[in-house]
């Protein structure tokens, strides 16, 4: 379970108007017909990025750029609806989306729908609560690309009304340094909660280089703020020097409790980073000694605070339900603890991948078909519920194609070679289409029990080596341009059901 957070409308959120440059990845507003800017950040059209859906502008609100338009998709039939990003394989992303609502279908309340990140489901986007309440939201994943680009998709569940949409999608590189605990071949990061706590603005892009989002977060706990500097570059993660401008406190001697995050967690395990820094003026006596427990819990013992700062994280903490964070000064300390900021995040398991062979064979065939089904984007195995139409796979960690069945389904375009590289494939039923060209070498198939190829425009030869594959108990290939002798290692095979000569004048039997 994902818990969504909030972006506010745009007199809620101070622009930016510094002029550095924007963070490394894409800022992609989604159903834009042009550039839009927030501030000094640049998000461009999501043409190029995904072939399917419609634009739809929001019009008569007082909204940030951004929100201004989504891309939703009406189409019933498709498992899926993907964004495919261009990444560095092996780069760490913080992937954002942004969901605006807006009426843009003529109804009163968002659909409910799931969204996706590399072929494994992220979460399920509500976001009825927020926008009831004047607000957009936003989810936010950290996860390692496993190849040349990054699939974020959309998906209906059947909790799903109407069409699934999205304002904004985001991709923030991160430094290899960050959240490095985690082990990102098994697990990504979702977003639980961040925040600057005694702040009250929302720090964002410039302040943090990542243009990671720290809401502000205050309680019945003393502020205070800083009166020394720190550098980003002295924590882990890597969290903004403003986040270090205040502070929640107590007295001295007195213990600071915390009831933080402001949301009830699921039963699972989350990545805890605490981010402290004593806020005197530096001096050998600035400095507090404290330990610091989770639900009662130790999570750090004698932690001593000084004016440079310090982060304490946690990589595989378990939580559920309401959270209290309480810091008890040493006996020796001379003033109350404190804390400046904080970042939960929710680990999520990967759903495995699909064998990089199997993908870049798929994607060779959606390639050489002139219209191939519309949810042909992103992984074509993964999660399993959302496979490419027609699409089979194994349900191992590492998923391979099983069958494929796009009977009937008015297709045109070529069957590629690439297609011999679907070893575990078992069933190909392409029949009632309109490819062409001829039947490819299928040599390496040694799995494929069924061939179904009749009613298309295929021509050539028959190859041999079909039969050679000895599991192969079933062709049809009758309605064809095909011409040559059928081989004999087809006519002589045993137990085998052939379907040729029909409609192949120049076949023979």
């Amino acid at each position: 379970m994902t818990l969504s957070i909030f972006l506010l409308w745009l007199v809620s959120i101070p622009l930016i108007v510094h002029s550095l440059p924007a963070p490394r990845g894409w800022l992609i507003s989604c159903g834009a017909s042009g550039e839009q800017k927030l501030g000094t950040l640049k998000y461009i059209p999501d043409e190029g990025f995904i072939s399917v859906g419609n634009k739809s502008v929001l019009k008569g609100q007082d909204l940030l750029p951004i929100l201004t338009t989504v891309r939703y998709f009406p189409d019933t039939s498709a498992r899926k609806y993907c964004y495919v990003i261009p990444v560095i394989k092996g780069g760490k992303y913080l992937i954002r989306t942004t969901y605006y609502y807006g009426g843009f279908d003529g109804g009163t309340e968002p659909p409910v729908f799931d969204q996706i990140i590399q072929g494994t489901k992220w979460s399920i986007v509500n976001t009825t609560e927020d926008y009831a309440n004047g607000m957009s939201s936003y989810y936010e994943i950290v996860v390692v690309s496993s190849g040349k680009t990054l699939s974020v998709c959309l998906a209906r569940n059947e909790h799903t009304s109407s069409s699934p949409f999205i304002s904004a999608l985001e991709l923030e590189y991160l430094e290899d340094s960050m959240y490095n605990s985690s082990d990102f071949n098994k697990y990504a990061l979702t977003t639980v909660a961040r925040h600057s706590f005694g702040n009250e603005d929302m720090i964002s892009f410039p302040d943090d280089q990542f243009n990671r989002l720290w809401q502000p977060f205050t309680d019945n706990n003393p502020v205070v703020d800083s009166k020394s500097s720190v550098s980003s570059s002295d924590f882990w993660n890597l969290p903004p020097e403003k986040a270090f401008h205040s502070a929640i406190t107590t007295s001295r001697g007195k213990t600071l409790v915390l009831q933080w995050p402001p949301v009830s967690l699921p039963s699972s395990k989350f990545y805890v980073a605490l981010y402290f820094q004593d806020n005197r003026t530096p001096s050998p006596y600035s400095w507090r000694v404290f330990s610091v427990s989770i639900n009662g819990r130790n999570f750090y013992k004698d932690l001593n605070v000084t004016t440079n700062g310090v982060t304490v994280y946690g990589k595989e903490w378990p939580l559920s339900g309401k959270t209290e964070i309480t810091l008890t000064p040493n006996d020796r300390t001379p003033v109350g603890p404190m804390i400046n900021a904080g970042e939960i995040f929710q680990i999520l398991p990967l759903a495995g991948r699909t064998l990089t062979r199997d993908v870049m064979a798929m994607e060779d065939l959606a390639k050489k078909l002139d219209n191939p089904p519309s949810d042909w984007t992103g992984d074509p195995c993964l999660p399993h519920d959302n496979s490419w139409t027609g699409v089979v796979c194994s349900q191992d960690n590492l998923a391979r194609v099983t069958t494929l069945n796009l009977t009937g389904m008015g297709l045109s375009g070529m069957l590629p070679s690439s297609v011999g590289n679907l070893t575990a494939i078992t069933h190909i039923w392409l029949g009632g289409n309109k490819l062409t060209g001829q039947i490819p070498e299928m040599s390496t198939l040694k799995e494929l029990q069924t061939l179904h190829l009749e009613n298309n425009q295929f021509k050539g030869s028959i190859p041999k080596s079909l039969g050679q594959l000895g599991k192969l108990r079933e062709i049809f290939l009758q309605n064809n341009n095909l011409d040559g002798d059928i081989p004999d290692s087809l006519q002589n095979k045993r137990g085998i059901n052939l379907k040729v000569s029909s409609g192949n004048p120049k076949a023979m039997e």
